[in-house]
């Protein structure tokens, strides 16, 4: 779209505004119940020294919660969730920084089991 002398752009901007608001909609986030669970473990591993930051990215195609040991790093882990792969491995994995999925399933509480066990067994 080209500006020309004639049109306001206060009032483009007001006419990209509801198709900015369909792009939000068409992301795909966490839900409160599993933001509730991600956040419980990082809690939980920020007490012990282990994590220090995250992100969370909520992408078209998924969600990404990543952790890191410094802000500066790459994520140790990340928690992604993908609806594409729903009713195929599970829409749920946990990613190490190598990109290896350590686990993947349908239920969150399962997925997250492999970095609970993991952190505790050391």
């Amino acid at each position: 779209m080209s500006l020309s002398e004639d049109t306001d752009p206060s009032e483009q901007r007001a006419a990209a505004r509801p198709a900015a608001s369909n792009a939000q909609l068409s992301r795909v986030t966490f839900n409160r119940l599993e933001l509730h669970r991600i956040f419980n473990l990082y809690g939980r591993m920020v007490a012990d020294g282990e994590w220090r930051d995250y992100a969370i990215d909520f992408l078209r195609d998924r969600a990404v919660f990543s952790v890191f040991r410094r802000a500066s790093e790459v994520p140790i882990y990340r928690i992604e969730k993908d609806p594409r792969l729903a009713r195929k491995q599970g829409m749920y994995s946990v990613i190490s920084a190598t990109g290896l999925i350590l686990r993947r399933g349908h239920e969150l509480e399962r997925v997250l089991l492999v970095i609970d066990r993991k952190l505790a067994v050391v």
